[in-house]
């Protein structure tokens, strides 16, 4: 089963653009956008299920260079 999940990204201050380039290179994001608001950046990941998609937010997402907090949301299917 895929899993589709969308990412709210907050960033150190100033980092926005670094993070989105580092962020552009994950063939699991298949769209990375810049937000004005409470969050920084979204990013729609596409993954071969939920686990893999917790492995993706944990260890790739979470773990780049001036990320200072992510939410994960868990798209469903009607």
């Amino acid at each position: 089963m895929a899993a589709t999940g969308f990412v709210l990204i907050t960033t150190k201050a100033s980092q926005e653009i670094d993070v989105f380039k580092e962020l552009s290179e994950v063939k699991e994001i298949t769209e990375l956008h810049a937000l004005f608001g409470e969050y920084d950046l979204i990013a729609k990941v596409e993954a071969n299920d939920f686990d893999h998609l917790g492995t993706i937010v944990t260890e790739t997402i979470r773990t780049c260079e001036g990320i200072v907090d992510t939410k994960t949301l868990a798209g469903a299917k009607f």
